[in-house]
Order: C-alpha cells, then structure tokens, then sequence
C-alpha cells in the first residue's frame, strides 16, 4: 500500500493488548542512506502522562498496517530517546524530505519536496512530490519523482538524473487490499448465516 507521508500525521497507533488507541503519529524519522521510515515520534495521554513510555515507535514494531491505523502488541513497544544506537544516529541528523530542493544533476532547479509517498510494507520512501517554482508551475505545478531518478541526497538537497522530461508527473496508487483479519473490526456474521442455511 503506498500512502502520503502527510497522511501519517495523527494517524492512529492501536494497540493489540488494550485493544484501541495508544497514541498519534507526530512525525516520521527518516534514514537518508536508505530513504527508510525507521521510526515515528508518537505523542498522546498515555505517552504523555506515563513517564516509562518512550515516544518512538520503530518500524519494525508494527504488526500489521491499515487504514484504521497502525496496530502494535502494546505501548510498551515505545522506545525512549537513547535506547537504540541506530536509531540516535538518525536522529542526531536531525532530517526532513520536506522542503528539501530538488536540482538536477545540471543544476537545473524542478522545486521543493512539499510530499512524499511511503510503502507501507517495508515503510520506504517510493514517490518525492515536488511544487514547481513559479514560473514553471503553469505548465507543471507537481512533479511526482520516482526513487529511481535519486542521484544523491545532501543536507539542503536532492540530486535526480537529468531527464526531466522523462520523469513522471502522474502518481501510481495502489489499492489497499487488508491480507489479515483486523482485530479492531466488528466480525460480520451474515456470511456465517448464509452458509449456514445452505447447510441445512
């Protein structure tokens, strides 16, 4: 399933063990080596009020993903800042996609990243939606930039191939298809009775 980083925002975190709703998504954390979401900083009451709660959620956490939102064993799941190394290395960089301009390896300017699309599978980044600058906004006002077209990424930057006119400007979405039972989904039972009276 790809989704919009900017969707992620407030999304839901459902915990299995209390059965409902532990904490929102506040913002994504980013691996630029990989273009990996290697965490979420998550907020609410529970993080909030219970000082042994951490307030990142690892990837790696999440049982399963949908559009209810993203289901964990529990909050005990939450890490604390300087709990894993990997991590604080990420977060010491301190990066963001978002406002990052997009140039060409010519140094061609294309825009701003305004958005970006995430699979939820492995939670990498497949999509960089860029805002045109104004003069080429009216023939363009988006770009959607595949990963593919990444040359590099700096501080301030992102560096894609030099064939802008080959970069797509339509997104593929794709259609979430759930591949498990949700647990925070009331059972239908109708189709129970229908298989039931073909029995009888």
């Amino acid at each position: 399933m790809l989704i919009d980083a900017s969707k992620l925002i407030n999304f839901p975190v459902l915990s299995l063990h209390l059965g409902g709703m532990v904490a929102q998504v506040e913002r994504e954390i980013v691996n630029p080596d990989n273009l990996k979401i290697m965490a979420f900083k998550v907020g609410g009451p529970i993080v909030r009020d219970d000082p042994e709660i951490g307030d990142l959620l690892e990837t790696r956490d999440v049982r399963e993903f949908s559009q209810l939102g993203m289901v964990v064993d529990s909050a005990e799941v939450f890490v604390k800042k300087g709990d894993v190394i990997k991590l604080d290395k990420v977060l010491k960089l301190n990066f963001s996609l978002f406002g990052l301009s997009v140039v060409t390896k010519k140094g061609s300017k294309l825009g701003k990243v305004i958005d970006f699309t995430v699979n939820t599978d492995n939670f990498s980044v497949r999509q960089l939606i860029v805002k045109r600058p104004i003069l080429k906004a009216f023939i363009d006002p988006e770009l959607i930039i595949p990963r593919r077209e990444i040359v590099e990424i700096t501080d301030y930057k992102i560096i894609v191939k030099d064939e802008e006119d080959k970069i797509k400007k339509v997104a593929v979405k794709e259609e979430f298809v759930p591949n498990f039972i949700n647990p925070f989904r009331e059972p239908d039972f109708s189709s129970q009775r229908v298989r039931r009276k073909d029995n009888e």
